[in-house]
C-alpha cells in the first residue's frame, strides 16, 4: 500500500513538472517576436502544438546544412551556436539561453541550417514543427510585416558581427561584444553585478581571435581596473569605460578602415 501511494505521489509530482514545462514552453512561444502579429488566442493555439524534448552536455540539436524544419524555444541549459571555418576552427556567433528563441530562419523558407547548434550542457527545449507555424502564417496574412521585420532585424545583427570582425581592431572587437553579452542579460541580479559567464576561448571565437590575444586584452583591462577575471567569468567593474573604449575605438578602426575601402572602391 505505501509503495503504491509512494509511486502515485511521484507520477503526480513529475506530471506536475511535465505540466509546468509545458506552460513554460507555451509561455516562450507565445510571447515570441515572430507572432507578434497574432491575436492572444493564435499565439496560445500554436504554442499549444509544442513538444518537449532535452539534449544532453555535447549533443547536436542541429548541424550546418541539415533540414530547417523545426523551431525552438529554450527552457533550461545554453545552447552554442557557431560556424565552422576551413581550418578546422569556428566563429561563435552566440550562446543561446533560456527564455530566447532560436532555428525560426531556416523554418521560414526550408532551406538548410546556416550554422551548428550544439548543447553546451543539459538543455530542455520546446519544438515546433515547420507546417504548424507556416499554416498560422497563411491564415493570417497581417503577420508578415512583423516577421519581415524580425527577419531584417537578425539580417543586421549577422552584418554587423561580420563587419566587425573584418575591419575593426581586436580590442573594439572585444569590448563591443561583451558590451552585446551585457544587453542582452535579462537577469535583474546582472544590473547588481554585470558578469560575462564565458571562457577566453569561446570570447576569442565570438570576435575572430586568439585565446591568447583575448587574454592579453582582458588583462591590460584588468590592471586598469575595468574588469576582475575569475574562474569561469569576467566581471564588468567599470562599465561606462568599457563603453569608451569601444566607442573611442569604433572611431578609430572606422578612420583606419576608411583609406581601405576607398582604395578598394579605385
Amino acid at each position: 500500500m505505501d509503495k503504491v501511494l509512494s509511486f502515485n505521489v511521484c507520477e503526480a509530482y513529475a506530471m506536475g513538472l511535465e505540466k509546468g514545462v509545458l506552460k513554460e514552453a507555451r509561455h516562450l512561444l507565445g510571447n515570441c517576436v515572430l507572432f507578434g502579429g497574432l491575436s492572444t488566442d493564435e499565439r496560445a493555439a500554436i504554442a499549444a502544438r509544442a513538444r518537449i524534448r532535452t539534449y544532453n552536455a555535447g549533443e547536436t540539436v542541429f548541424s550546418i546544412g541539415s533540414p530547417g524544419d523545426q523551431m525552438m524555444a529554450l527552457l533550461s541549459g545554453t545552447i552554442r551556436i557557431s560556424v565552422p571555418s576551413s581550418d578546422g576552427k569556428e566563429l561563435l556567433l552566440t550562446m543561446i539561453q533560456p527564455g530566447e528563441v532560436f532555428g525560426e530562419l531556416a523554418v521560414l523558407d526550408g532551406k538548410e541550417r546556416s550554422a551548428d547548434a550544439i548543447a553546451e550542457n543539459a538543455c530542455t527545449l520546446a519544438i515546433l514543427d515547420r507546417h504548424d507555424i507556416l499554416s498560422f502564417f497563411e491564415r493570417n496574412p497581417s503577420a508578415w510585416p512583423k516577421l519581415v521585420e524580425v527577419l531584417c532585424q537578425r539580417l543586421r545583427r549577422t552584418d554587423q558581427v561580420f563587419a566587425e570582425v573584418a575591419l575593426l581592431q581586436l580590442p573594439v572587437r572585444l569590448a563591443k561584444t561583451m558590451l552585446r553579452i551585457l544587453n542582452g542579460q535579462i537577469n535583474s541580479a546582472v544590473a547588481k553585478t554585470p558578469k560575462i559567464r564565458f571562457s577566453q576561448r569561446e570570447l576569442a571565437n565570438m570576435v575572430g581571435g586568439t585565446r591568447e590575444s583575448v587574454n592579453r586584452c582582458l588583462r591590460k583591462w584588468q590592471r586598469n581596473g575595468l574588469v576582475q577575471i575569475s574562474e569561469g567569468s569576467i566581471i564588468i567593474t567599470d562599465r561606462p569605460a568599457l563603453q569608451n573604449i569601444a566607442d573611442a575605438l569604433d572611431r578609430g578602426g572606422q578612420e583606419a578602415a576608411a583609406p581601405q575601402r576607398a582604395r578598394a572602391r579605385q
